[in-house]
């Protein structure tokens, strides 16, 4: 892997954590003096939240595709990713970003244990960077709505 394509992926997982910490920040700084915009700001976390669960959870069956793995593990992990992050967008906005920042960390457990597996260790680290921020801003958040 090229040194260019591992900043890349760097600067764009850091990138991905602006929504997260935006989001947080302004559910504090609006608090409630507007439902209004307190609700939207809410909303857009959660949405996002719940997007990059999804796609963590589409990363196994990537993984899985590439790999010719057999057996059902890392498809029914990543489908359940999939239906948790949806689950938390439908829910009450303190509700649902801690259940965002939960399976975040759920992600970060599993990927843990199966991206060694898959010839993907070399990303534990930047992962595990991006999910403390990412899943404090959501329980931050969750504690602000």
């Amino acid at each position: 892997m090229s040194e260019d394509f591992r900043r890349l992926t760097h600067r764009l997982g850091y990138a991905g954590l602006v929504p997260f910490v935006l989001g947080c920040a302004l559910i504090w700084l609006i608090g409630d003096r507007n439902l209004d915009q307190h609700a939207f700001v809410s909303l857009a976390l959660s949405a996002w939240a719940g997007l990059i669960v999804a796609f963590l959870g589409g990363i196994h069956w990537g993984l899985s595709f590439a790999r010719g793995l057999p057996g059902r593990q890392p498809l029914v992990w990543g489908i359940s990713a999939v239906l948790l992050g949806w689950l938390g967008v439908l829910m009450s906005p303190y509700a649902g970003l801690a259940l965002h920042g939960g399976v975040l960390i759920a992600c970060y457990a599993v990927d843990r244990r199966v991206y060694p597996q898959l010839g993907a260790g070399d990303w534990l680290t930047l992962r595990f960077r991006l999910t403390a921020v990412a899943s404090l801003s959501c329980f931050l958040a969750a504690a602000g709505s």
